[in-house]
């Protein structure tokens, strides 16, 4: 089996191929797509092949495809970028990269994507069979563009196409915990951030990449217990801000308001079908084992 993994020198890419590579059984292999060389090299001295070039060039899109037999697909573009852009790459590239693998006679295909696709909270976890109603606050065309990814992936006739939705992702000196606090500095103390450490989407990702049949094909990746934002301030170090009890948190525009479910994922789905345990429940089991 030649697995095609994309985004390899991203956030979840860097931390998930040395994990399928750490796993794999003999006669298996892992291929990593990047648009630099010499990022690449850590993956090739791991054991992996290393393709370079753009994942938009239709060229590059050929040779990262041929002979495989999956593909996981983790490349993004997050915050920051123009909107054109996020399109470009969240859909159009992934989009071109399903055709492709058809094309090559890939089997499996597994999408990276994101819980900000269901949009505002429904006064409960988010499960996979809710409608997604991207848009609103949050980072521009990040969650439109990944959920017309989505939607244009699953159409394509010929590939098996999973979905891996994930939340705030954490773990393994990842920066992102630390930044959570930009967003945090408005929510009010029991406002609640669904999370999932690295060494679960990589289990989680690994379970869709390898099981040979799933109830889905939409999977939320995610954790047990979701952290207030005053558990965020004491996870990062960081002194409580005075006053911050005063705020509420109505949940009366969604534009506007994330409200107390906004982002809480249930993962009861991938526990059912896929045997799913974290293993890190909370983010407080990660900051005890050192995993931070």
């Amino acid at each position: 089996m030649l697995t095609l993994v994309t985004g390899a020198t991203g956030q979840v890419g860097r931390r998930f191929v040395p994990r399928l590579l750490a796993q794999r059984e003999p006669g298996e292999r892992v291929r990593v797509l990047v648009r630099d060389a010499a990022r690449g090299e850590r993956f090739a001295e791991l054991g992996a092949e290393v393709v370079t070039g753009d994942l938009r060039d239709e060229e590059t899109l050929g040779k990262a495809v041929a002979g495989v037999d999956a593909v996981v697909h983790a490349a993004a573009s997050f915050r920051g970028v123009p909107d054109e852009e996020a399109w470009a790459v969240n859909r159009d590239a992934a989009v071109a990269l399903g055709r492709a693998a058809r094309s090559a006679g890939v089997g499996r295909f597994v999408q990276v994507s994101t819980g900000m696709v269901y949009g505002v909270g429904r006064g409960r976890p988010l499960t996979e069979d809710d409608e997604i109603r991207p848009g609103g606050m949050m980072w521009g065309a990040y969650n439109e563009s990944k959920a017309a990814a989505e939607r244009e992936l699953l159409a394509l006739d010929g590939l098996q196409v999973r979905i891996a939705r994930l939340p705030f992702v954490y773990g393994d000196g990842d920066p992102h915990l630390a930044q959570a606090l930009q967003w945090a500095a408005a929510w009010a103390p029991a406002q609640r951030l669904q999370m999932t450490h690295h060494a679960d989407v990589a289990q989680g990702l690994l379970r869709l990449l390898y099981a040979p049949a799933v109830g889905g094909p939409v999977y939320n990746i995610a954790d047990d217990a979701p952290v207030t934002t005053v558990e965020l301030y004491h996870l990062n170090g960081v002194e409580v801000p005075a006053g911050i009890g005063t705020r509420t948190d109505p949940d009366t525009d969604p534009d506007t308001d994330p409200g107390p479910w906004f982002g809480i994922m249930s993962n009861r789905r991938i526990r059912r079908d896929l045997g799913f345990r974290p293993v890190y429940p909370s983010a407080w089991t990660a900051r005890d084992a050192g995993a931070l």
